[in-house]
């Protein structure tokens, strides 16, 4: 009969997630929004200076020079402007991407006066800017430059159609203009209400998202600090239940009989007790206050040592020995305090369990630390195991049965798992198993643990 208990497997406030993930983010979604207009901005004008040259050197059509250059000196004012503003601490708001965007509209419109206007393929470009305005602007202002888009592209054309043109050939060329704004029309409206809709569902799943890993974060660490302090409150109940029993026995004295016997002893030995408790509020004081509550690195010597000295010093009239394998002497290991709560109290239950020997051995397999407990008891009643792990099971009457589901709770956390199961010779055993990390380099052979 076994039972296993297997695992499977601080984020900002919400006005910081809505800052991130919103487009009106002051922080560093709209600076990358921001990064990415002007680098388009670059390739976009190179591209074109390109194209110009090319178009110049193979085409009898004479350009208008002076109009665009100035465009291209407009534009590389803008984009020394631009990379400057990213390096202000300053937020970048909505309004002024807004006016990122109307920039590269405005600079296309002037070229395009000078090279053409409805009849230019270039005019297809304030699609694309209509599309990232789309993707990175509320509803309100891709409106606005939807609008001002199809207000600019009617105005060329009917510019266009304005002209007189008896030629037959003149006309078909007319009606394909008249084809090419109904497509533009069509298309922006399309990417106003779609892409706009899109793009808000995609920033509103992503600010879900964000909450619930916040509430996920918020949720562990409330989960290690309850683990840690239910196990603190389970570690305090042995040094309670010893200074229960002395004082009851104490009382049972009268005051003449008191002053006759020699009470020294017991009297150090409440003081251990009460120190022991003290300890053990201390730590869950450190880990409330983040001094332990992140795992931290130690080879596995250095944290069995830490165990072996507990249960010495606690149970010195206990009959446990300790052995650590050769190959888990250089290896390291992430752990907490909860951690080691868990695989103390699952020692001292050995040590209740068992009539006169414990052996706790550590070995290195598959990347994994496996800490075999072992006790001579009588082992653990099918009963009980069929539902060890859950909380309020115990072997033993004077037991709140929690003890095992908290050293459960804390080893998943660390993601390990516990396997308990009866020997056929007699007794029970524990194995929990821990993920390790690289050999820890210059570790001596010589372990800390006593064979």
């Amino acid at each position: 009969m076994s039972a296993m208990m297997e695992t499977t497997g601080t984020l900002p406030l919400r006005e910081r997630i809505l800052q991130v993930l919103t487009p009106d983010a002051t922080g560093g979604s709209s600076r990358l929004s921001l990064q990415r207009l002007l680098l388009l901005r670059l390739v976009v004008a190179v591209l074109c200076v390109v194209g110009t040259f090319i178009f110049h050197s193979i085409s009898p059509l004479e350009l208008p020079i002076l109009q665009l250059a100035a465009a291209t000196v407009f534009i590389v004012v803008s984009l020394l402007f631009g990379f400057w503003r990213l390096h202000k601490d300053i937020p970048i708001s909505e309004p002024e991407l807004f006016s990122q965007l109307l920039v590269d509209a405005g600079t296309l419109v002037l070229v395009l006066l000078a090279t053409g206007g409805a009849s230019n393929p270039l005019i297809s470009y304030l699609l694309v800017l209509l599309t990232i305005g789309a993707t990175m602007l509320h509803q309100r202002y891709v409106n606005v430059l939807a609008i001002a888009s199809i207000v600019v592209y009617t105005s060329f054309l009917l510019s266009e159609l304005r002209m007189d043109h008896s030629d037959h050939m003149v006309a078909n060329f007319q009606l394909h203009l008249v084809g090419m704004w109904v497509t533009f029309v069509v298309s922006a409206v399309l990417i106003t209400v779609f892409v706009t809709r899109m793009a808000e569902a995609i920033r509103s799943r992503e600010l879900t998202l964000a909450r619930a890993r916040e509430n996920e974060m918020r949720n562990e660490q409330l989960v290690a600090i309850g683990t840690l302090a239910a196990g603190t409150a389970h570690a305090l109940g042995t040094p309670l239940s010893t200074m229960y029993v002395l004082l009851t026995d104490l009382d049972k004295y009268s005051d003449e009989q008191l002053r006759s016997m020699d009470i020294k002893e017991d009297i150090s030995l409440l003081r251990e007790q009460v120190v022991r408790c003290k300890d053990s509020l201390t730590q869950l004081t450190r880990f409330y206050n983040k001094a332990d509550r992140h795992p931290y690195g130690g080879t596995l010597p250095e944290f069995m040592a830490e165990i072996q000295d507990y249960i010495v010093n606690i149970h010195p009239r206990a009959k446990v020995s300790f052995e650590l394998l050769p190959a888990a002497r250089g290896a390291t290991i992430p752990f907490d305090l909860s951690v080691r709560h868990a695989i103390i109290n699952l020692v001292e239950n050995a040590i209740k369990a068992a009539h006169s020997q414990v052996s706790v051995s550590c070995r290195v397999i598959n990347e994994h630390a496996e800490i075999a407990i072992q006790d001579d008891g009588p082992g653990i009643p099918s009963s009980v195991m069929e539902n060890m792990g859950e909380p309020f099971i115990s072997t033993r009457k004077d037991s709140m049965g929690i003890g095992i589901f908290l050293a459960n709770a804390a080893i998943q956390r660390a993601s390990g798992n516990i396997e308990m199961f009866n020997l056929k010779t007699g007794g029970a055993m524990s194995i929990i198993r821990l993920p390790v990390g690289a050999t820890a380099p210059g570790t001596s052979d010589d372990s800390p643990l006593e064979k």
